[in-house]
């Protein structure tokens, strides 16, 4: 992650600026101009895209857990399903068609013929399979328990080790060489067998980690010796099958891909796609904005601290809810497309409960008043948050979210509970005339909204004998820091990886919020708790109704509302807002407009430029 409004996640995503992007190890946007192509001003030459992006981290598929990296994967390879436009719907891609059998448990998939990877060389489904094959037994995969766990595909695991950029040590576990279910049934046809079934497996094959590369390029995996090394591949010369060829990438300076003319799908209307690479939110706002270098300009590169709400107007919406306008003057004096798209993505402030006792948690939640956090804060660049799933994939959807929020929340739903802060914690012995409680709130570096949203309730905590100290750290020392459990509360967010709410409540199953074990999914430690108790046993009940039947979807959707209810008892994460990811484009730009999975999720083959003004 990198600057004060860029989202950042690895797995998690640290919730800065009320902007939708992420940047996981980086993340995201911009570009225009002129310039001579070598990333300092841009390149305008022909019909290419312009844009700005964070650092990234790498273009190896299964490697990449961030939007920056994500954002120029999602160009260069093809998986075998896709979310068109960052809609959640899913649909064929590399796929002619697919069957499931009559126990939902195996599938079989038709590829397209004579689709070609950038190589020259057909996709086939031995292509397929060694790709899947990688994401599940490498030790490069980030996303393993994406195909083992969330997908289910039989296999036979094994625990390996490998060191990460900072050279600490991490235990893997991953499918023992040639265990996972996946046959070539043909030349184009593949069948895959899960343990039980699963009601989202098309959903999560749209994930870029399962895109497709050709057989053997890399030899991190029993039985290939590989074609290139992986730092090759991963950084110099990525082949993928999608609608635009990797041509250059220099850390911290720019990235480039350009038009594949034999590309399967609807060829490219650009030349290709050109990244200036920056971390820090003005410095990205002066490129794009004030010096008009970005076609596209995101949320990230248009800064909490430099937007002002009341430039949005004219606005309308359409049929999925997105707020369509304009939005102007910029500092550079002209008026931007507006598009405001609500992510599925929550922002929380996180807390180990083994360091911070119940009820000063507690007291936080009901100092917390998250709407006018989200108006003053935030500048209504998104929703308050009541809930860790999001309101699009809550069970019922949004009106039911709310309605839950509004009948049930114990904290105050938009309004400060003081003198229920202050009934918590002299139960508790702490508050004014008895003891004292200090804890520190970490927020990422480079933030400045989160550091405001601390210091409001820093005072809050103040008038009821809280200490709360609010320090920031660089991203991946939060990170390092969470997962040695040497946090006491910090600033984190999730977005989508796949629209259903397991992808968001496997953050709360307590199991894996211990950070004794290796690699905790969130470092709250909670365990020991009835609360902890009860959404350990609503996950294993979410576990047990992974089906796609509708008596399965009732079981799911009750463990759901029962996990949001055992952390609204225990605080372990304090959901503070869903984000409002925002693009602002010139007038020059024709791009389709994107759905609640996020920008990071679109392809730009269909956009199209006029002449740059």
């Amino acid at each position: 992650m990198t600057d004060t409004d860029n989202l950042t996640r690895r797995r998690f995503l640290k919730a800065t600026g009320g902007a939708a992007t992420a940047a996981a190890l980086a993340g995201c946007t911009g570009g225009g101009g002129s310039g001579d192509g070598d990333g300092d001003g841009g390149d305008n030459s022909g019909k290419k895209l312009q844009l700005i992006n964070s650092t990234m981290t790498t273009l190896d598929p299964v490697k990449a857990t961030g939007t920056a990296s994500g954002t120029v994967i999602q160009q260069i390879y093809d998986p075998l399903m896709n979310y068109p436009n960052g809609q959640v719907s899913v649909e064929n891609l590399l796929v002619k068609s697919h069957e499931v059998s009559d126990d939902k448990k195996t599938y079989t998939f038709k590829l397209k013929e004579g689709v070609k990877f950038h190589n020259g060389k057909e996709v086939t489904a031995k292509d397929v399979v060694y790709s899947w094959r990688r994401l599940a037994e490498s030790t490069n995969s980030r996303r393993a328990y994406f195909i083992l766990d969330s997908i289910g595909v039989k296999h036979k695991s094994t625990t390996k080790t490998y060191k990460d950029s900072d050279g600490e040590k991490h235990e893997l576990t991953v499918a023992k060489p040639d265990s996972l279910a996946l046959k070539t049934t043909g030349d184009y046809e593949l069948e895959m067998t899960l343990k039980e079934p699963f009601h989202s497996t098309l959903e999560m094959l749209a994930y870029t980690s399962f895109a497709v590369i050709p057989e053997g390029i890399v030899g991190d995996i029993k039985g290939y010796d590989g074609e290139k090394d992986h730092s090759t591949f991963a950084t110099k010369e990525p082949v993928g099958a999608g609608p635009f060829k990797f041509k250059s990438w220099t850390s911290d300076d720019s990235a480039e891909v350009t038009k594949y003319e034999d590309y399967h799908g609807e060829k490219a209307k650009i030349d290709g796609v050109h990244w200036k690479i920056s971390s820090e939110a003005n410095a990205r706002h002066t490129y794009g904005i004030v010096n008009k270098n970005s076609d596209i300009i995101y949320s990230s590169s248009l800064p909490t601290s430099k937007y002002n709400p009341d430039k949005v107007k004219n606005t309308s919406t359409d049929d999925q809810g997105r707020i369509v306008g304009k939005y102007g003057p910029t500092d550079a004096g002209v008026t931007m497309d507006y598009l405001g798209v609500s992510t599925i993505s929550s922002y929380y402030m996180g807390f180990n409960t083994q360091a911070v006792p119940k009820a000063v948690r507690q007291a936080c939640a009901y100092l917390m008043n998250q709407e006018t956090l989200v108006k003053d804060v935030f500048k209504s660049r998104g929703e308050p948050a009541y809930h860790f799933t999001p309101p699009m994939i809550y069970p019922g959807g949004a009106k039911q979210y709310m309605s839950h929020a509004k009948n049930n929340y114990p904290y105050g739903f938009n309004e400060v509970k003081r003198d229920k802060a202050k009934q918590v914690l002299n139960e508790a012995g702490y508050g004014p005339g008895k003891k004292s409680f200090s804890f520190e709130f970490t927020v990422y570096q480079s933030s400045t909204t989160w550091p405001a949203v601390g210091k409001l309730l820093q005072d809050q905590l103040k008038s009821v004998n809280i200490d709360m100290k609010v320090n920031s750290a660089p991203f991946n020392t939060l990170l390092s820091r969470g997962r040695k459990g040497n946090l006491e509360a910090y600033s984190l967010g999730w977005i989508m990886d796949w629209p259903a709410p397991d992808n968001f409540l496997g953050l709360l199953y307590p199991p894996l919020t211990d950070t004794s074990k290796s690699s905790p999914q969130a470092y709250t430690n909670w365990s020991g708790t009835e609360a902890a108790k009860q959404a350990t046993s609503s996950w294993d009940k979410i576990q047990k109704n992974r089906g796609p039947t509708d008596k399965a979807k009732k079981a799911r959707e009750q463990a759901y509302v029962a996990m949001e209810e055992a952390n609204w008892e225990d605080v372990t994460f304090l959901p503070t807002y869903h984000n409002l990811s925002e693009r602002f484009s010139y007038e020059w730009v024709d791009v389709p407009k994107y759905g609640g999975a996020g920008y990071s999720r679109q392809m730009y083959n269909k956009v199209k430029i006029s002449e740059r003004k």
